[in-house]
């Protein structure tokens, strides 16, 4: 579980009640037909402008911002290094046990690729070409949810136009501007929550798991095709090490020298 993310969005909800309960009553931003207005037409909006597939997948989708297994970079470096050392004491054939063993499927695929023989230069090929299908299949959820953020206030807005509209109608009575002005305003306000405290931080924390798991797929290209090619264990090491921020490398090596 991210806890970040639960965090964020607690956090923000509880300090935004706390702030409309410092000045007013919390029962008075409760607004059902405001809530459709934004969320209803939001939805609505989004539908016309994705495949209804694309749609339900995003919702899908959005559970890797709560739930989320880390692919840790030091793993993914001990297994290459483990499989270098396999393939130069028993050759590349040996290497299809470990491909058998595999959990992750995207290096399971390059082992096989690897054992069968297949050109250096088609492994590569074949493991970025599922690399951008996969960023493309990433960036669409992010597109949907980024799309919601644009279209939330936009309906905040319409909301605040039908009761400012509603407002100017029964002008002639005093009494009612008060309250006609609120309700419009309400609507506003929904489509900035949803925005900048929903859709938005959705979108951009699915954005970076999907660079978490492009990074660490690359390494385990570059070390299959490192290992395909007969290079040193160590030169291996070094190699995928750049892919580690600098202020964990130090903490890679010793873990990979304790190992």
């Amino acid at each position: 579980m991210d806890i970040a993310t639960i965090l964020g969005f607690v956090s923000g909800i509880a300090l935004i009640c706390w702030g409309i309960m410092g000045s007013g009553d919390l029962l008075t931003f409760i607004h059902p037909s405001s809530l459709a207005i934004v969320l209803g037409g939001t939805i609505a909006s989004t539908l016309i402008s994705f495949p209804l597939a694309k749609v339900t997948n995003t919702f899908k989708v959005v559970k890797k911002a709560f739930f989320t297994k880390p692919i840790s970079q030091q793993d993914v470096i001990s297994q290459m290094i483990t499989l270098a050392n396999v393939a130069r004491k028993e050759g590349l054939l040996a290497l299809e046990e470990a491909g058998d063993k595999a959990d992750n499927y995207f290096m399971k695929k390059g082992i096989m690729l690897i054992v069968d023989g297949t050109d250096p230069e088609l492994v590569r090929n074949v493991l970025e070409t599922e690399l951008n299908f996969l960023e493309e299949r990433h960036q669409e959820g992010q597109s949907v949810l980024n799309t919601m953020a644009a279209f939330s206030p936009a309906f905040g807005m319409v909301g605040t136009l039908i009761g400012l509209i509603n407002m100017l109608k029964e002008l002639s009575d005093p009494t009612s501007v008060g309250p006609n002005m609120s309700v419009a305003l309400i609507t506003t306000f929904y489509g900035t929550v949803f925005a900048n405290l929903i859709f938005t931080p959705l979108a951009n924390k699915l954005k970076g798991r999907s660079n978490e798991e492009l990074l660490v797929k690359e390494m385990i290209v570059e070390g299959l095709l490192s290992i395909q090619a007969g290079e040193n264990p160590r030169i291996i090491e070094e190699k995928l090490i750049t892919f580690v921020p600098p202020k964990d490398r130090k903490e890679t090596k010793k873990a990979e020298g304790e190992a």
